[in-house]
């Protein structure tokens, strides 16, 4: 069983979430799931759409991966230790990332101590002021702990996962599926493609 969190909170970036949740969704194992938590019942994006949580930030502590979206929000939750105060995450046992700003809540939490870290370009100064080396790279990786940055480079963090997590069929899968035709999945990949859609998953919702 493979449990995966995905942590919002208000003013995130909707291609963020929606990419992410979409991409990891289709990994189709049993006990594969994924969840979405807040410290709401909902939260709404920077574009205005509200979005339900499956459960409290705290859950992600029991998670085997963390993902954090990004967003204006980050800056105001980077300034809330008792939003900050929520999450006891370990990367000795647990895989956490984060996609653009997201890496300043990283920063915050003391993962990023020591490594260096790739975020959204507007966030390079913000990152920098919390001590952390930030390269020009769409992901970055140490460990059990990763930044991407730019909203396209979602495909390299969930990749990363579901590679761990699942397999590298699944991970190499997935990543091509997002791509043009012809640059990433070709029409003989399509017997392939629904063998592996094939069986049947629980909800993600848990």
């Amino acid at each position: 069983m493979s449990n995966i969190a995905i942590v919002i909170f208000d003013n995130f970036t909707d291609i963020d979430l929606w990419l992410m949740w979409d991409l990891l969704n289709r990994v189709r194992l049993e006990g594969w799931n994924v969840r979405i938590l807040g410290e709401k019942a909902e939260h709404t994006s920077v574009t205005g759409i509200r979005t339900a949580t499956h459960g409290r930030l705290e859950d992600a502590d029991w998670a085997d991966a963390v993902l954090f979206v990004s967003g204006p929000g980050t800056r105001d939750r980077i300034t809330d230790d008792a939003w900050l105060s929520k999450f006891e995450l370990d990367p000795e046992r647990q895989m956490i990332g984060s996609i653009c700003s997201g890496s300043l809540i990283l920063a915050k939490l003391g993962l990023l101590e020591g490594k260096t870290a790739t975020t959204y370009p507007t966030s390079k100064p913000v990152l920098e002021n919390l001590g952390v080396e930030v390269i020009e790279k769409p992901f970055v990786s140490h460990g059990n702990v990763a930044t991407a940055g730019g909203c396209l480079a979602q495909q390299y963090l969930i990749g990363w996962v579901v590679e761990k997590l699942a397999d590298k069929e699944w991970s190499e899968l997935i990543v091509k599926a997002i791509q043009p035709v012809g640059e990433g999945l070709f029409f003989e990949d399509a017997e392939r493609l629904a063998k592996m859609y094939q069986p049947a998953k629980a909800s993600a919702a848990g």
